[in-house]
C-alpha cells in the first residue's frame, strides 16, 4: 500500500485536503491525523472492517478497545445507551478536550470497535484538524494512537511515518501536537466515576467535581494477563522503547547519584547508555560521567543524555516524553535510566506512561 503524506494547516485546515481524507474514511480506509494529545489512526468507528484494519495496521490485540472520536454532542446520543449525570457534568467542563468517557454502548457500535465489550469509549477532541475531519467524514472516527502497538505514541507526523508508512492510506501532517500524552479516561458506567487512565486532566481536577471518584488499579500498576481491558493502555505494554528501561525513584539527590552509579557500570561494560534527565539535572550528569567517556569526541557514541524538560514545567516533560523515548531507538542504546516525575498536575500521567514504558521496572533509593 502506498501511503499519501499530506501537510495541512493545523489552525485553518484546507478544505480540499480534509475532503480527500474524509473520503478515505467513508470508503473504509485509514487516515492518521493530529489531535491535541497525540496523532490518531482513524477509521470509521461504525464499520467493523475499518476497525479490523486499524488493529491489523497497528499489530494491536483485538481485545484492546478503540476510542470513538466525535465532533459535536449530537453525535454522542446514537453511540451510547444512556448519558449519566456524571458524564454530563464532565462533558460540560472538559469537552471538547483531552478527556475520554466510557459509556454503555448502543447497538449501533460494533464489538470490533469496543474490543468485544458492551461499553464504548468516546472523546470529543479540540484540535481543528481532527474536528474538521470528523465533520467531513460524517461518522464517528475510531482513532487509537497512530503507532505500532507497544511503541511510544506519535507526537509528530514523522513518528507516524516511521511506524505506518505502507500500512495506511494517508497521513495528515499538522505539525507537532500540543499536549503529548493521551487523553484522560473516565468510566461513567458505575455509581461513581472511575479513573482508568490519567492524562492532562488530572485526578485532582476530577476530584473537584467528584470527591468519591475511584481509581482503577490498572492506572497504578501491572495487571493480570487474563484481564479484559475497558480502555486503551490498561493491559498491554505501551509506550516502550526497544531497550530495557529502569526508573529510579526517590529523593532527587539520591536518584541522581544512583543513576550515575548505574550508568557508570554500563559505560565501563561497553554498553551504550541512555539517560532521561531534566534541564536542572543535566549539568550534574555531564560533570559526573564525563571522566568515564574518555573525552568529548566519543561521548555521543557511548552516552545518550537527553533532556526531557524542566521540573518547574511538567507540561514540557509531557510534551517531549514520547519524542525522547523514540530518540533512544534511533540512537540504538542498550539500556535506559530515567528519573521519576511524580510531582505536579501532570506527574501522575507522566509516571503512568513511564512505568508502562519500563515494564514497571522501578528502583527505589
Amino acid at each position: 500500500m502506498e501511503t499519501r503524506f499530506v501537510t495541512i494547516d493545523e489552525r485553518e485546515p484546507q478544505a480540499d485536503r480534509i475532503e480527500a481524507a474524509a473520503k478515505i474514511i467513508k470508503d473504509g480506509g485509514l487516515v492518521a491525523f493530529p489531535t491535541e494529545t497525540v496523532y490518531g489512526l482513524g477509521g470509521n468507528a461504525l464499520d467493523p472492517e475499518a476497525s479490523r484494519r486499524i488493529y491489523a495496521a497497528k499489530g494491536r490485540p483485538s481485545d484492546n478497545p478503540l476510542i470513538a472520536h466525535i465532533a459535536d454532542f449530537a453525535q454522542l446520543g446514537p453511540l451510547v445507551a444512556e448519558i449519566p449525570e456524571a458524564a454530563q457534568i464532565l462533558m460540560k467542563k472538559y469537552w471538547p478536550g483531552p478527556m475520554t468517557l466510557i459509556f454503555r454502548k448502543s447497538q449501533l457500535v460494533p464489538e470490533s470497535t469496543t474490543g468485544g465489550l458492551d461499553t464504548v469509549a468516546v472523546r470529543m477532541p479540540s484540535h481543528p484538524v481532527a474536528r474538521a475531519l470528523i465533520r467531513a467524514a460524517g461518522v464517528p472516527i475510531a482513532a487509537p494512537s497512530a503507532n505500532l502497538s507497544g511503541r511510544p505514541s506519535p507526537t509528530r507526523a514523522s513518528h507516524v511515518r516511521e511506524d505506518m508508512d505502507g500500512r495506511i492510506d494517508m497521513i495528515l501532517d499538522g505539525g507537532e501536537v500540543g499536549i503529548g500524552l493521551e487523553s484522560t479516561i473516565i468510566d461513567v458506567t458505575g455509581e461513581e466515576p472511575s479513573l482508568l487512565r490519567p492524562g492532562f486532566i488530572s485526578e485532582e481536577m476530577i476530584r473537584e467535581l467528584f470527591a468519591d471518584m475511584t481509581v482503577d488499579a490498572a492506572s497504578i500498576g501491572p495487571v493480570s494477563p487474563d484481564m479484559h481491558p475497558k480502555a486503551p493502555g490498561m493491559k498491554y505494554r505501551h509506550y516502550a522503547p526497544r531497550a530495557q528501561m529502569t526508573i529510579v525513584r526517590g529523593g532527587q539527590e539520591a536518584v541522581r547519584q544512583k543513576i550515575c552509579a548505574l550508568a557508570g557500570e554500563e559505560l565501563r561494560a561497553g554498553r551504550k547508555t541512555g539517560l532521561i534527565c531534566t534541564t536542572e539535572s543535566r549539568p550534574f550528569y555531564e560533570e559526573m560521567l564525563r571522566p568515564l567517556l574518555g573525552g568529548s569526541e566519543n561521548a555521543g557514541e557511548r552516552l545518550d543524555l537527553v533532556t526531557v524538560g524542566s521540573r518547574r514545567d511538567g507540561s514540557s516533560i509531557a510534551h517531549n516524553l514520547y519524542d525522547v523515548l523514540r530518540s533512544f531507538d534511533t540512537a540504538g542504546v542498550d539500556v535506559i535510566y530515567s528519573e521519576s516525575f511524580e510531582e505536579g498536575q501532570l506527574g501522575g500521567a507522566i509516571m503512568n506512561r513511564l512505568k508502562k514504558a519500563a515494564g514497571y521496572h522501578i528502583l527505589d533509593v
